[in-house]
């Protein structure tokens, strides 16, 4: 079955930029266009794309925002991919706190925008890991309170906090399974673990939570 994806730009040349690069590849299918977030839930409820990609700048309701209404109000809701001009916007970071699952430049080159869209509908690995550590860095607030409250109540086991250390740098579940020597199955138990003692639906989520925690430093 083909990616799924819904693009979400109020520029009808950058959605029309998308569409091509996507849809000339035979895994990926472009299902939908929306010119605002505001017209993001009605969509995704019709067409239950696999990814959202999403500009996180727009007049009515931008991608922070939209992000947030996908996730609350949204069973089973999708992937999102932030598409954005700047990667080291404040607004980048605040989507990925909201539950986006990482970002896209939109100089990004066709490659890099495919692979963006396989790597996060498949969820195995971090996009982009050392520009989501300079967001943190930048503009995360020092040890956050709660994360850090959320990671000790979490206690994570010895192996758990390990694969959590190798999450931060980007690694896919086989390149943590070599690096623990363990087999792929028990590095996705171990994720899945993690993921669900920390309350974060994705790696991304997991990813902010051990920065903002002060559990693993950004620097």
């Amino acid at each position: 079955m083909p990616v799924t994806v819904l693009l979400v730009d109020d520029e009808p040349l950058v959605r029309t930029g998308l569409r091509a690069v996507l849809e000339a590849q035979p895994d990926i299918e472009v299902v939908g266009e929306a010119a605002d977030g505001a017209a993001v839930i009605p969509l995704v409820r019709q067409l239950r794309p696999d990814v959202v990609a999403m500009d996180v700048r727009m007049p009515l309701l931008d991608g922070i925002e939209a992000t947030r209404a996908v996730l609350r109000t949204v069973a089973d809701p999708p992937k999102i991919l932030v598409v954005t001009t700047f990667e080291d916007d404040e607004y980048v970071y605040e989507a990925l706190r909201a539950g986006a699952d990482g970002f896209l430049l939109k100089r990004a080159r066709p490659a890099e925008i495919v692979h963006a869209v396989r790597l996060v509908a498949e969820g195995e690995s971090l996009l982009f890991p050392a520009s989501v550590r300079r967001l943190a860095e930048r503009y995360g607030d020092g040890v956050d309170r709660p994360a850090r409250a959320v990671l000790r109540r979490a206690r994570l086991t010895e192996r758990e906090a390990e694969v959590l250390r190798l999450m931060t740098r980007g690694l896919s579940n086989a390149e943590i399974a070599d690096r623990l020597v363990v087999g792929t199955e028990t590095v996705k138990t171990h994720v899945s673990a993690v993921l669900a003692k920390l309350g974060a639906r994705d790696r991304t989520q997991a990813v902010i939570a051990a920065y903002e925690s002060g559990f693993v430093e950004p620097r």
